[in-house]
């Protein structure tokens, strides 16, 4: 059951009654840790930087109460997961870091960052390829690997790496980002890459533009 959150700006609007739910700060972010998966408290921690423990505590709860994530007991822990209502916040998660390219265009700077970061946004950004045929890259930034699958009518971002690989990029965060967003090409991002093997044109279809 979806509750409705104390903290209102009654006005009947569904922008205003979403920000009810997930408008604090922190709420966001959270969901964009469970949009990778379900995670442990502790994984949330980990990816949280800055958050205090008693915050977290908080916003999970009341997440919860509004039916946005659960809490589920896996083999060896309690984590927390998205429930359905939970995922319908992947789009607009999506659609807002579509918008947020222009911000990072300054660069990381002393920004943390954390590979899952990228797995979303990189599944916010990227097209299904118009041609070229299925293809497999790995992309590897600061030592964490995600592989990226596209099919003829389906593209996939994981963690992790892929025997299926074709090309194998090792590069900056700001890099692949500029890549998925179309604005740096293949060729300067294989020339500046730290690593670089395989076939570029397997890089090209999945990071070529239409």
């Amino acid at each position: 059951m979806i509750r409705v959150s104390t903290k209102r700006y009654g006005q009947f609007c569904g922008l205003a009654r979403a920000l009810d739910l997930v408008g604090d700060r922190w709420s966001l972010l959270i969901v964009r840790e469970l949009l990778v998966g379900p995670a442990r408290y502790s994984d949330l921690r980990a990816g949280l930087p800055g958050i205090a423990t008693n915050l977290l505590a908080r916003r999970l709860r009341e997440l919860e109460g509004h039916g946005v994530l659960e809490r589920r007991l896996s083999p060896d822990a309690v984590v927390y997961a998205l429930t359905d209502f939970g995922h319908g916040l992947r789009e607009p998660v999506e659609a807002l870091v579509r918008w947020s390219t222009p911000l990072m265009a300054a660069g990381r700077g002393d920004d943390a960052f954390h590979a899952s970061w990228l797995l979303v946004a990189l599944r916010a950004l990227l097209r299904r390829p118009a041609s070229g045929g299925p293809a497999c890259v790995e992309i590897e930034v600061d030592g964490e690997v995600i592989t990226i699958h596209a099919a003829t009518d389906e593209l996939s971002v994981t963690l992790g790496p892929s025997a299926a690989a074709q090309a194998r990029l090792a590069s900056d965060a700001a890099t692949v980002l500029g890549l998925a967003a179309g604005h740096v090409r293949v060729a300067d991002a294989i020339r500046t890459a730290r690593h670089f093997e395989g076939a570029p044109e397997a890089l090209e279809t999945i990071f070529g533009r239409a």
